[in-house]
């Protein structure tokens, strides 16, 4: 099984319209990353997958990834200093739980859902839209299967 083979074409579309309804009022980006394992700390894997889709390079600093290693069971949610340096220090956990309570019950779907809500609710507070603001990363899930994405981010570099 490859990451990208995780989830059914209708369950992908439904975290994209997730993603770009989180993201109608607001001018933060949201990206879900799915690979199969993560042989290090979810959050030290979390850091690099959000440097290599170049998440930092948002105009407010406002991009949250969220992050799930499917067979290592590891899951992470990492946002940029612009969001960190607004949201609670709780906040973060606030959405890890949320997500676990989903993942036990095997419903990765919804917890990632549920998720991108809560950041999206977070990010429209903070963070509003504006005139002139622009959909600076993609909404698609973003897979590792066997480095494709390393060498899909290269080329396009």
């Amino acid at each position: 099984m490859n990451a990208s083979n995780f989830f059914t074409k209708e369950q992908k579309e439904d975290i994209k319209l997730a993603i770009k309804d989180a993201e109608l009022d607001t001018s933060g980006e949201i990206r879900v990353h799915l690979e199969l394992n993560c042989e290090q700390d979810s959050m030290t894997q979390a850091a690099q997958i959000f440097k290599r889709l170049k998440m930092e390079k948002t105009i407010h600093r406002n991009a949250v990834l969220i992050y799930l290693a499917i067979d290592s069971r590891k899951f992470a949610i990492i946002g940029d200093e612009g969001i960190n340096a607004i949201v609670p220090n709780d906040f973060w956990n606030d959405v890890k739980t949320n997500m676990l309570i989903h993942f036990r019950q095997a419903d990765f779907v919804n917890g990632i859902l549920s998720s991108v809500n809560m950041v999206g609710e977070k990010l429209k507070q903070h963070f509003p839209h504006q005139r002139d603001d622009v959909n600076e990363l993609a909404d698609d899930i973003s897979f590792d299967d066997n480095k494709e994405l390393s060498e899909k981010v290269d080329a396009e570099n």
